[in-house]
Parts: structure tokens; sequence; C-alpha cells
């Protein structure tokens, strides 16, 4: 298990602290759409225009991994168009310009992440699942499946854990961390992420009126993108961020640029857009919900995408 620095933990919101002592903190954490405007009307995360590098390691390329978690994933009424969505949309996302807007990340040897993003396909463990909150027992999830086989344990791999449970009272919709596992006796970084059953879910919808997906799915696939963006850019939660802590999609949360982004598989999405620095600076990015204008989402109405 990594040794967290204690400079993460104090800049995350209050709701990101964990219950349990040694779990890995949370970031990245997708609030609901009212709890994401209530801190913008309030200058809440959003308040600082700039991400700042804080040395840590980025992905420069990614593998992502998707685990279906719960025994309603067995059920076909519950998973409708969920797993086969998710699939597209992670097979999908390489190369686009969406996946380019954080691009302009780079590491202490200036090597930049890049939109080069595979899929390792999923695997559905339909075992009872865990309070959400507690990031352990996520990233216990994630290392059982690497362990068992069900995905390939990669150093540079990002798995997503899509549980069946909803959301209740939680305020946020989805996070991500890191940790690490332990594989045939090897010690495998993880960066991992965590997502409720969204169906019926107004904080967490966005709206999405294309008639291409479910409800459930395209909330999934909106939090996917924000999760993913901030994996990238922070995986181990020390890389870049704001002086309030807020990741690149933190600060563009609940701000969509188009109506639909199209993938290179020809598959459409509603997904907020992710902060960019040039943008803000060059004035050509659109505006956050605090009104900030340093978002893009790739499409070609906001301007280029950063080099």
């Amino acid at each position: 298990m990594k040794t967290w620095l204690t400079l993460i933990v104090w800049t995350l919101p209050a709701l990101a602290q964990n219950p349990a002592s040694d779990d890995p903190p949370m970031r990245g954490v997708h609030l609901t759409r009212g709890e994401a405007e209530g801190q913008a009307r309030a200058g809440g995360r959003n308040s600082s225009p700039l991400l700042v590098y804080h040395n840590g390691p980025i992905l420069q390329t990614t593998s992502a991994g998707a685990i279906f978690w719960g025994p309603s994933w067995a059920n076909s009424t519950f998973v409708t168009d969920k797993i086969t969505g998710i699939d597209l949309w992670y097979q999908g996302v390489a190369g686009t310009t969406y996946a380019r807007t954080s691009d302009e990340y780079r590491n202490s040897t200036g090597q930049p992440v890049t939109a080069a993003i595979s899929y390792l396909g999923h695997t559905i463990d339909t075992s009872i699942t865990v309070n959400g909150s507690q990031t352990s027992a996520i990233l216990a999830e994630a290392c059982k499946v690497l362990a068992n086989g069900g995905l390939p344990a990669v150093n540079n791999g990002f798995y997503a854990v899509y549980v069946d449970v909803p959301r209740g009272r939680a305020r946020y919709c989805a996070y991500h961390s890191a940790g690490s596992c332990s594989v045939k006796g090897s010690t495998v970084p993880v960066e991992f992420a965590f997502f409720f059953n969204l169906d019926g879910d107004g904080g967490c919808d966005p709206g999405d009126t294309s008639g291409l997906h479910s409800q459930g799915l395209a909330a999934l696939a909106n939090v996917t993108g924000h999760e993913l963006s901030e994996a990238r850019t922070d995986p181990d939660l020390n890389a870049w961020y704001d002086s309030s802590g807020s990741e690149n999609a933190d600060k563009c949360a609940w701000s969509f640029g188009a109506p639909l982004l199209q993938f290179s598989n020809n598959t459409q999405w509603k997904i907020q857009g992710n902060w960019s620095n040039l943008a803000f600076n060059g004035g050509f990015g659109y505006r956050s919900l605090s009104g900030q204008p340093g978002c893009l989402d790739g499409s070609s109405k906001y301007g280029p995408v950063a080099p």
C-alpha cells in the first residue's frame, strides 16, 4: 500500500475524507449536479483558475478495465445496455479529441499524457457489494479481480468498479483513487475508480436527450469520462490539481460544451469537458459552472485541442 502525503488529504473537500484512516483518499469526487452548483455559487472548489503541477507521475498511456460488481449484473432487466455500452465507450475513446483535452499535462521530464487508451475488457463479479465510501474495499475488489485473472494486471491500469447499488444520500456520483495489489508475488500499482448505479438518479444525470442510450448508461458514461480524465492526469493523487484540490474534470463538472461528442467507433456521448490551463490563458475555452472560461471537450466549436 502506498503512503499518502498529508498535503493531499487536507486539500480534499470534507465529504471526501474516508471513514477508515488506512483507506486510500478519494480524489476527483464527482459531486452531484446540485452539490457542484452550490459550490460554484459559493466560489468553492473551482475558485482557483489554474492547475498546478505537484511533481507526481501522470499516465502517458492508459489501459482501462471495467469491473461490474454485484448480483444485479446477472439480471438482464437491470443490465439493459449498460455493459455493452460501457464496453463501446472504452473501445471508442482512444485518440479522440475529447481524450486529447488532457494531453497538455506533463510529468517532471516533460513527457505528456497521451490519448493512447486501450481497453482490457470487462469482468462480472456477482458477489455482494460493500459500502462504496470505503476506498479500501473498492481497492480490495480490484485486487481480487486481478489476482484471479479476471482482468490483466498492468502498471498503467485504470480499473473502474461499477456497482449495482444506488447512490442513496451520498453527495457524489463517483470518485477515483490509487493503491497497489499483490498479484502472483509482485506488487502492481493500481489506479481505480468507483461508480454507483445511477439508474433514475437525477443528481447524476447529464440530461442526454439523444435517445441513443438508456438514462443509466448515459449517466455512467459522463462520470466515466470525469474519473478517467483525472486518473490520467493525477493517477497517484500528487500530480495536477489546483490550490483547492480540484483536478481537471472537477473544475468543469456539469459543464457541457457540445450536445454530443463522437468517438472513434462512431458512438456518441454527452460528456462534460475538462479544464485546460492553455484554454483559460488563451481565452478559447468555454465556461465552467463558476464562470471561468477554461473548459474544453474536444469539439471544434471551442477552439483547438492542446498539442
